[in-house]
């Protein structure tokens, strides 16, 4: 007994000693653990018939210009890890990379347009980067055979490639964002330079979350029912509530996001923590394609007045008319030369 008291005096002796040597740190050790001891669980209202209430108007423009993985200037640290002052002087940073790049936004020749077309500029950001899993904050390596399915452009035409100095002998060569078709998923979730307006609405059984740009909506039946055999480009969905945390898990997509194999999983979790801010979260599921599973995430904000407007995009629209009028315009000209 007395040996466990020496241990325990010890111990504390060794912390006041490092709080004395460094009384901030002592401070804001002092004070998180603080918040972590008196905080309480956020609980959301109910529905009529008893689910936790999501609904309403939610946005997630303030996440824009987060990375997918921790920059290689980070070191070892974890998220967790990232202190307030660090992560304000990334977000700086990064802002100012984005007003920097605002002129390239429209394509090489047609320029963006004035800023406030656009909504990604001085972006708040809740984390220094999105994968939280693996703790290295870094995607895991492919298989060999995701490698050698990527090396051989696994997708097909129209599948989701294509982009600026692409080929565009066809429609059919350019993306389906380009053709006014979907983002795909979970690309629909990822924050834009504008468009990042969801809605959620629920019904006893279901869950609809409707999009602002290319204005798709998701079904997603509360339930074990079977799934059809489809592979829309935004998959099939079935959820269920594990205490207030809505989970969603999705299959059976067209064109797998990342290139990933036609089995990927993917599991979603909308976590209410606190009146106006959902954590959102990606668990991608795929043996066939990555080494391991992994998760990323983001901060869902609720704003009433972030209404969904009306995306007024088709395929035929112009955009995929100039776009091809304009590669043969471009062939013609090399000809005369």
């Amino acid at each position: 007994m007395s040996r466990q008291w020496l241990g325990v005096g010890a111990v504390v002796a060794a912390v006041v000693m490092a709080m004395a040597a460094s009384p901030e740190a002592g401070q804001q050790a002092s004070g998180r653990a603080a918040r972590a001891a008196t905080a309480k669980p956020y609980v959301p209202p109910r529905t009529p018939w008893g689910d936790p209430d999501i609904q309403g108007g939610w946005t997630n423009v303030s996440e824009n210009g987060i990375p997918m993985e921790k920059p290689g200037n980070l070191g070892e640290k974890v998220l967790e890890e990232i202190e307030d002052a660090e992560l304000a002087d990334l977000i700086r940073e990064r802002n100012e990379r984005a007003a920097a790049n605002a002129a390239g936004i429209g394509g090489r020749e047609t320029g963006a347009g004035p800023t406030h077309w656009y909504e990604h500029y001085d972006a708040k950001n809740s984390r220094a980067w999105m994968v939280s899993d693996p703790p290295d904050g870094r995607i895991p390596p492919l298989t060999p055979a995701a490698q050698a399915r990527t090396a051989g452009g696994g997708r097909g035409r129209g599948a989701g490639g294509g982009g600026e100095g692409g080929r565009a002998d066809s429609w059919l060569d350019r993306s389906l964002y380009d053709r006014c078709i979907t983002r795909g998923f979970p690309g629909s979730m990822t924050p834009a330079i504008y468009g990042n307006a969801y809605d959620i609405t629920q019904a006893p059984g279901v869950v609809a979350i409707r999009y602002e740009m290319i204005h798709e909506t998701r079904i997603i039946p509360l339930d074990n029912s079977p799934k059809p055999n489809a592979r829309p480009h935004m998959g099939v969905s079935r959820g269920r509530w594990e205490g207030d945390t809505l989970v969603v898990e999705s299959t059976n997509y067209r064109a797998p996001f990342r290139n990933a194999s036609p089995n990927v999983r993917l599991v979603e979790r909308f976590k209410p923590v606190a009146k106006d801010k959902i954590e959102w979260s990606l668990t991608v599921i795929d043996p066939e394609t990555w080494t391991k599973p992994w998760t990323y995430g983001m901060q869902l904000t609720q704003d009433p007045d972030q209404t969904l407007f009306e995306y007024a995009c088709h395929e035929g629209n112009y955009a995929m008319r100039n776009i091809l009028s304009a590669a043969r315009a471009e062939e013609a000209a090399a000809a005369k030369k």
